[in-house]
């Protein structure tokens, strides 16, 4: 077989084209990254409980009823303030990113104070949510 012309490589080209994860330090905006993307996901499956339900509601009584079981019961309730919590954690990730995209809080400490305000925000807004719920149920 012939044997194949080889280029001097540069030291450029030797390099890590990415560093890996295992090189970056857990930040508190990385997490908040990684979560947004996660409860992004998780809002297609509470979008398909949603829908299972409403297409409940509109059938009969009898789904309906099987639908609400499932979804009142103490799993589908952790389920359901899970997909609470993932609603509005991607809500103030969603703002988050508004913000920077109007050029703002790109700095340092801003910075980590929105991704704080992104944490504790859904967190408020889903125990806020789910009291409310109860209080007027």
């Amino acid at each position: 077989m012939a044997e194949a012309k080889t280029r001097p490589v540069s030291p450029e080209a030797r390099r890590p084209l990415s560093p890996h994860l295992q090189i970056y330090r857990p930040m508190l905006t990385m997490m908040m990254s990684i979560l947004h993307r996660i409860t992004g996901v998780a809002l297609y499956a509470g979008t398909l409980l949603l829908a299972w339900w409403l297409v409940a509601a509109a059938t009969d009584a009898r789904a309906f009823d099987t639908a609400t079981g499932v979804l009142t019961s103490f799993l589908g309730r952790i389920v359901l303030f899970g997909f609470t919590w993932s609603l509005f954690h991607h809500l103030m990730g969603g703002i988050r990113h508004f913000i920077w995209d109007t050029g703002r809080g790109m700095d340092h400490p801003e910075r980590e104070y929105l991704a704080q305000a992104t944490w504790i925000g859904g967190v408020a807004l889903t125990i806020i949510v789910w009291v409310v719920a109860y209080t007027l149920r």
